[in-house]
């Protein structure tokens, strides 16, 4: 007669102390000898008491955390203890996520551009301007469409590339908007909603402190503390060649950079999409006969070596 097999057991999802196993996991693969650490082991890894050490925590109180007897660890422990672990910005925020329940706080990088492959995503949107911005709103990345229909931050220098510092210091960005009372509440009301989650006080202060000095609608607008999330919404503005234009904005996360965001502006009906894309492609016999210069450049044309000036435009 046949006989019936037992069914195999099933693994649980998680294990019963997540935490714990992760921290096991991570010391065990960590080499010794890259720490200048030697002679025969036992087992693989650094040991506990070694993770404990370079984290500046008690090896008593990490042996109980592997264990899962140590309570919930404080958000500067789990930070030693990613330091001491070697952990990627990725492993870090798991860690977070296993022993407080929520990711830790952004950390401010100060960035000069962006992934190829990011520049690339931004690129292939040829009627859609999109820019990626920092936590403190300096422009960091943009795309043709963006140079030509907003601002040519390629004939910016980059201590100028400042999202704030247009609106509410350049008088011709100011008279291009449809309703500039309306946008610079809301600017700063999405400022101060990013400046809370920076993890940059100090730069987010400098900005402040020049902005309220060089712009009392800027000082009025700061003291009233209000915010919002950036999210969707519509753009109108005048623009110089194209006249009154109506874009679509939505504003996204920029995947392992918590402090980046792109916003993507999109032409509100095939009209504007299509006097947008006549604007955008090149035409050299008319720009020969006008004697004009080469058009807007995305930052990555922007960064070439070989790269001339451009005809800037405002936004």
């Amino acid at each position: 007669m046949p006989t019936s097999l037992s069914p195999a057991p099933i693994l649980p999802a998680l294990p019963p102390n997540p935490l714990g196993s992760y921290l096991k996991d991570r010391r065990t693969r960590l080499d010794p000898a890259a720490f200048g650490l030697s002679g025969r082991r036992r087992t693989p890894g650094l040991r506990r008491e070694e993770v404990a050490q370079r984290a500046n925590i008690s090896s008593t109180w990490y042996t109980w955390l592997e264990q899962g007897r140590g309570g919930a660890p404080s958000a500067d422990v789990l930070d030693r203890i990613a330091s001491s672990l070697m952990l990627t910005d990725t492993e870090r925020e798991h860690l977070f996520m296993l022993g407080l329940g929520r990711p830790p706080e952004v950390r401010y990088r100060p960035t000069e551009g962006v992934t190829p492959r990011l520049q690339r995503l931004l690129d292939t949107l040829e009627v859609s301007p999109a820019l990626i911005k920092t936590a403190t709103w300096e422009v960091v990345a943009w795309n043709r469409a963006a140079a030509i229909v907003l601002t040519d931050w390629g004939q910016e220098p980059p201590e100028q590339r400042n999202i704030l510092r247009r609106i509410f210091c350049d008088p011709d960005v100011r008279a291009a908007q449809h309703d500039w009372d309306t946008l610079a509440r809301f600017v700063v009301a999405a400022f101060r909603a990013d400046a809370a989650r920076a993890g940059a006080a100090s730069e987010v202060a400098k900005l402040v402190d020049e902005l309220c000095h060089r712009s009392p609608q800027f000082r009025e607008l700061w003291q009233q503390h209000d915010v919002v999330n950036w999210g969707e919404g519509t753009k109108r503005l005048t623009h110089p060649t194209l006249g009154p234009i109506e874009l679509e904005y939505s504003s996204f996360a920029v995947d392992g950079r918590p402090d980046l965001s792109m916003i993507v502006y999109n032409p509100v009906d095939p009209a504007v999409a299509a006097r947008i894309r006549e604007l955008i492609q090149p035409q050299p016999a008319r720009s020969r006969a006008r004697g004009t210069a080469r058009p807007e450049q995305s930052s990555a044309e922007s960064a070439r070596p070989d790269a001339q000036p451009s005809v800037r435009q405002r936004n």
